[in-house]
């Protein structure tokens, strides 16, 4: 199977009027996350709902623990995909998707499309894709989160091989929540010491909310504090961006121009502590026109800049 063409123009997938109306949402974005992210999903669902989806295959609802929401879903690629053109079949890379929700919702399918949508798009492109559902910090405060990708990394090695999948080649993509969550697991030495997770080739944090922060503009403050708890004094150490220096895992950091407040802000830091600690900078991809939902809900519309470059980025890993 084959990835439509292309578009190059931000939110250029999307008719006309729409992507004028998200256009003009982006700058009021913070003013009503909720509703906008609503918006978002009613334009987005039906383009990614009509993308091709031959060849695919989905094992739905596998559960990786003991918790009803310690399940995942995987994509597999078409043989001749996986192939790649060749008659020997070859293991696959894989990524593994964790989605967002501030902490307290959110689930790895919001509408049967979003966000299967991100995994259908790199299985297109030859790729397995696995969405990793979590338990919500009402049930797990921090470091739940992280405790639960541990353990779904640790799922998907077990059943490499029956997938298809390289063991050595797996990447993780966490997308606002989820993103604090995969950087906990691969960065917080104190979470992982007592069961380290299995090999990561790299980590792709996109609009990541990777420091703990209950700043007056942060309109998902009361979130932020039931999962990493009341003491703000502990939230330096609890948060991803205090230990950059503690892995060297391969990384790329993606934000949108219209962000969830801080978050933005938070990717520069990110990516500038990883510099700092590593002296070759991380891949830092700005998206252009888009908003905090839409960067993942336009993977398989048309749209491709983003999942490009997030392969460019799966490739230059050795």
């Amino acid at each position: 199977m084959v990835s439509r063409l292309a578009t190059s123009e931000p939110l250029g997938s999307l008719p006309e009027d729409q992507r004028r109306l998200l256009l003009d949402i982006g700058p009021r974005w913070g003013q009503d996350i909720v509703g906008h992210r609503q918006t978002v999903i009613e334009c987005y669902t039906p383009l990614v709902a009509a993308a091709p989806k031959d060849g695919i295959e989905v094992k739905r609802d596998l559960s990786y623990g003991p918790h009803a929401r310690h399940v995942l879903d995987v994509f597999l690629p078409a043989v001749d995909a996986a192939r790649g053109g060749h008659e020997e079949e070859k293991p696959l890379d894989v990524v593994v998707f964790v989605h967002g929700g501030a902490f307290v919702r959110g689930s790895k399918s919001v509408n049967g499309e979003i966000y299967d949508n991100v995994c259908y798009w790199f299985a297109a492109q030859g790729l397995a894709a696995i969405n990793v559902e979590y338990r919500l910090a009402d049930a797990a405060p921090y470091p739940g989160g992280a405790q639960d990708v541990t353990q779904a990394l640790d799922f998907v090695h077990r059943h490499a091989s029956e997938w298809r999948i390289d063991p050595r080649r797996v990447f993780v993509i966490g997308h606002s929540a989820g993103g604090a969550h995969a950087a906990t697991t691969l960065f917080d030495a104190a979470v992982t010491a007592p069961c380290p997770p299995p090999p990561v080739a790299g980590l792709v944090l996109i609009s990541a909310r990777v420091a703990a922060d209950v700043r007056p503009g942060n309109p998902n403050a009361k979130p932020v504090r039931t999962y990493f708890g009341d003491d703000e004094s502990l939230y330096a150490a609890r948060s991803p961006l205090s230990h950059v220096a503690r892995s060297c895992v391969p990384l790329m950091i993606a934000v949108a121009e219209f962000e969830n407040p801080y978050l933005d802000e938070y990717g520069a830091q990110f990516f500038i502590e990883a510099l700092r600690h590593r002296g070759v900078p991380p891949r830092l991809i700005q998206m252009r026109g888009h908003n905090h939902t839409s960067i993942v809900a336009h993977f398989n519309s048309g749209e491709e800049y983003l999942g490009r470059e997030i392969l460019h980025f799966i490739g230059s890993v050795a």
